[in-house]
């Protein structure tokens, strides 16, 4: 198996490059050469397994420069009792007739992106162990992807990360989460500015090849394919889960949806990428915030990118993105594949702002099963309080921008699974508003709040950013 660039600009490499690598040279993504395929046979023999057996045998069809034994090792250090909570790692809880939370928040930091960053920590350490390198991360993050990603690769050998976060932009929770490592291979740097000014920052030091090559760049954001085949694992997993207790014949007949709540699109494009693969999905459908952009591009085909004057502080914090950087994924498959065409696009969008694909619209739904609905600050304060009134359970403002959608969505005869994004605890406001109380800390983060915070405050300025990274870099292994 191996990965190109999704415009085309970048030889084929192996899995273990891609981790390092991140943003391909020509700016685009990497993606699979071709998707592995799984058969029904294959997928039901996979029933017994336990999380991290399954998550060896997914990842064993996309990482095969990697030796089984090696990945069977890396995955069950990732997903391991002293890391998450639930001894499943990930359970299904009913909240709804037909309607269940899929639980990918019972890792160290209480939020889904544990679920790749785990493994993606493991991996990009044996990567750069067997090559003799070193790799200085640069990642921006809108809430969790940060504390996750901080929280995998503390103390890693020949690992540095520097981890952008907009100012004054996430819960006074997640803020704790970073900002409080002391390690000396973490670094956090808050801009003044949005998510996406992060993101661009990101994408400005990763497309200077000649800064990345001389600091051994790469990334752990979502553009990074390690975490979007980490991710592919649980809808597998959820998709097994919902039908245990199900005798055979009724498992032929048994259909399932997800509904999922996204900012950058990495989520939903790792189910995307199972319904790809032969796993059975009905629908996938994308929960957005007040964010709307992918909302609106599902809805009508056009996809209009905007500004941070135009994004805005939501409740759900980690889904403030008007520019999804994995949606170049899925119009790469859109486009039949097709990097000359995907390259085209994406130079209209510079352009004009805007990426018209009207005409592929019914598409969406009719072959991939893709469908979208937004969710407000009302939406999730109600969702919160009725799911809490009729089941006993809190959920997250994320998760409840996913239910919301999810209830719009719900057909008979189909269980629909929604993915669960983070632990309610990190956002007590919110929760306090909807049930009259906040969830609790887990014992083993009382205190957090009141730690000592270390942050770096910087402009919206890549120069700026450039000069911090070179002061800082791991320069040998």
């Amino acid at each position: 198996m191996k990965y190109i660039s999704t415009r085309g600009g970048m030889q084929p490499v192996t899995y273990s490059e891609a981790l390092l690598e991140g943003l391909a040279p020509d700016g685009g993504l990497a993606v699979p050469e071709t998707l592995p395929t799984v058969s029904p046979d294959q997928i039901e023999s996979w029933r017994p397994l336990s999380y991290p057996e399954l998550a060896t045998e997914v990842l064993s069809l996309f990482a095969t420069d990697i030796a089984r034994e090696d990945l069977k090792r890396m995955c069950h250090a990732a997903y391991s009792a002293d890391k998450f909570v639930a001894d499943a790692i990930v359970p299904l809880t009913p909240i709804d007739e037909g309607m269940s939370l899929v639980g990918l928040s019972e890792g160290p930091t209480l939020a889904f992106k544990d679920m790749a960053m785990q493994f993606l920590g493991q991996a990009m350490e044996y990567a750069l162990r067997k090559r003799g390198s070193v790799l200085n991360i640069v990642g921006a993050t809108s809430g969790d992807t940060g504390s996750a990603a901080e929280y995998a690769l503390r103390g890693k050998d020949g690992i540095s990360v520097f981890m952008l976060s907009p100012q004054g932009r996430m819960s006074d929770f997640q803020r704790a989460q970073m900002y409080s490592l002391t390690d000396d291979n973490i670094h956090n740097i808050a801009i003044d500015g949005v998510f996406d000014d992060c993101q661009n920052l990101l994408k400005a030091v990763s497309g200077d090849l000649a800064f990345k090559r001389e600091h051994h760049l790469g990334t752990v954001n979502s553009i990074n394919l390690g975490r979007i085949s980490a991710q592919v694992v649980y809808y597998f997993w959820a998709w097994l889960r919902s039908s245990d207790q199900l005798d055979a014949s009724a498992r032929e007949t048994h259909r399932v949806s997800f509904t999922v709540p996204s900012g950058n699109f990495g989520n939903i494009l790792s189910g995307h990428y199972a319904k790809s693969m032969g796993l059975p999905i009905h629908r996938l459908v994308l929960a957005a915030n007040e964010n709307n952009v992918l909302d609106e591009f599902f809805r009508t085909g056009i996809y209009r990118p905007r500004g941070a004057d135009r994004t805005y502080a939501t409740s759900s914090p980690s889904m403030d993105i008007s520019k999804a950087s994995n949606l170049e994924r899925f119009i790469f498959d859109l486009l039949g594949r097709d990097s000359q065409r995907l390259a085209a696009a994406w130079r209209t969008l510079d352009e004009s702002g805007e990426l018209d694909l009207s005409a592929e619209q019914p598409r969406f739904a009719a072959q991939f099963g893709l469908q979208s609905g937004t969710s407000t600050h009302a939406d999730r304060v109600a969702t919160i309080r009725s799911v809490h009134e009729s089941s006993g359970v809190v959920i997250d403002p994320h998760t409840a921008d996913g239910v919301k959608v999810a209830r719009e969505h719900a057909e008979a005869g189909v269980t629909m699974l929604v993915l669960e994004t983070a632990k309610p605890t990190k956002f007590p406001d919110i929760v306090g508003e909807a049930i009259g109380e906040a969830a609790p800390l887990p014992d083993h983060l009382a205190g957090l709040l009141e730690l000592s915070q270390h942050v770096t405050e910087m402009d919206n300025d890549a120069t700026q950013l450039r000069d911090f990274i070179s002061r800082h870099a791991v320069t040998q292994a």
